[in-house]
């Protein structure tokens, strides 16, 4: 497996479009340095514009990746090599290579202007953090709906889909539920939903490390009361682990079941 990682990040080093990539967040952050003397109030915006954009690369650029190289991909599988050496090798150099080009194209220019000596640079290594996170998550997304399904066209439209669902219409569905059972007691149901969705759940992780839950109204104090406390934090990590270790196993579990 290590061999094929190595050749899948070299692979993608060599990709112009991750260099693209990792230059929309350098330019974006310095602008954004440039612009505001306020480090919170460009950690908001920051916020804003990865936890959106993050995913939608990985889910995208992951389902693009797949496409191009299932010809190799068929070609190892023709070797005596494990399918699930196979797969992972591919997809965890897809992984890493989105994960330095984020982590750099936001950290440079954070080092250049002096955030480390800040009182908000803890804020800022969560946010890179969860955008990694997300990053892994979206991008064994596409792997599975790549995978599943041989059509292009119809796994590039299953993929924005999936995107929409979790950055744009989650929230509205997670307001409905609210308002239709707002005579009922609604903690639990607040923090459930919220583990739900892994863009929600990185952006209250967010706004509870800013101490602006009080933006969200009761579910916002509902859940800054559950996910401060230790149980909490525990169960956070518990959470995003399992929103990476599950989809990465049934991704797995389809490339052995699948008939190439």
């Amino acid at each position: 497996m290590f061999k094929i990682f190595k050749y899948s990040l070299y692979d993608m080093i060599r990709n112009r479009w991750l260099f693209y990539y990792m230059g929309f967040f350098l330019i974006l952050t310095s602008a954004l340095l440039i612009l505001s003397n306020d480090f919170t109030q460009v950690l908001i915006t920051l916020t804003n514009i990865i936890l959106a954009l993050t995913p939608l690369i990985g889910i995208i650029f992951g389902v693009i990746y797949y496409y191009n190289t299932k010809e190799f991909i068929e070609l190892l599988l023709t070797q005596p090599v494990d399918r699930k050496a196979v797969f992972s090798g591919v997809y965890f150099g897809l992984a890493v290579s989105l994960s330095l080009s984020l982590a750099s194209g936001v950290g440079i220019p954070l080092i250049l202007f002096g955030v480390l000596n800040s009182s908000v640079l803890v804020n800022y290594i969560v946010l890179i953090v969860l955008s990694i996170v997300l990053s892994i998550v979206f991008s064994l997304f596409s792997f599975i709906i790549s995978i599943k399904f041989d059509n292009k066209v119809k796994g590039f439209g299953i993929a924005i889909c999936l995107w929409l669902f979790f950055a744009l219409l989650y929230d509205g569905i997670f307001l409905i539920i609210l308002m239709l059972f707002k005579a009922y007691p609604l903690d639990n149901l607040s923090i459930v939903l919220s583990m739900l969705n892994p863009i929600g759940l990185a952006r209250v992780l967010i706004i509870i490390q800013l101490d602006i839950s009080a933006m969200m109204g009761y579910s916002g104090a509902v859940i800054k009361n559950f996910f401060g406390s230790s149980l909490g934090s525990m169960l956070i990590t518990l959470v995003l682990v399992l929103w990476i270790t599950i989809p990465y196993y049934y991704m797995i579990r389809l490339s052995k079941a699948k008939d190439f």
